[in-house]
């Protein structure tokens, strides 16, 4: 297992690898269920790292990155949400995208990068954290298993075409 990877806040020059690292997320979970998930085009890294770029000075989101060797390897998008109601939820702690690169998967990076957002969620008053995972997604299920999340809803999709 590699060195720890270095965890920080995302900044606008780290805008072009989260864009990547996003489109690479958009792919995964089109090939996961293509009538569910949107597919990627030539323009989603740069339109992905663009609208993260908008989120960074947002006081109710942390956008963080792993970093090794000057690299980012991943990141994670979240947010501290009030009451939904649609979601039958209180106030939370959202982590609306968790990526790693491919290449340093398996090396404990996304577990890292899950227990420093947790942190600073809860730094920002959250008391709870939630996430959504694909269904066939079972290596991130794993992850999240790991660092204690419990299933609470189930999302289901029927086509009407």
């Amino acid at each position: 297992m590699s060195a720890a990877p270095s965890i920080r806040p995302a900044t606008l020059k780290d805008v072009g690898a989260i864009g990547r690292l996003g489109a690479l997320l958009v792919r995964e979970h089109h090939d996961f269920d293509p009538q569910r998930f949107i597919a990627a085009t030539a323009q989603t890294e740069k339109r992905y790292g663009s609208f993260l770029g908008t989120q960074l000075e947002e006081p109710n989101i942390v956008i963080l990155v792993a970093e090794r060797d000057g690299k980012v390897i991943g990141y994670t998008y979240s947010g501290v949400e009030s009451i939904d109601y649609m979601s039958l939820r209180g106030p939370a702690g959202v982590i609306y995208d968790i990526v790693v690169d491919p290449d340093y998967r398996q090396q404990g990076v996304g577990r890292v990068l899950i227990d420093a957002t947790l942190e600073a969620l809860k730094g920002k008053g959250s008391p709870r954290v939630v996430l959504s995972t694909a269904e066939r997604n079972a290596a991130a299920q794993r992850l999240f298993d790991r660092a204690g999340f419990r299933r609470t809803m189930i999302e289901m999709t029927r086509e009407l075409s």
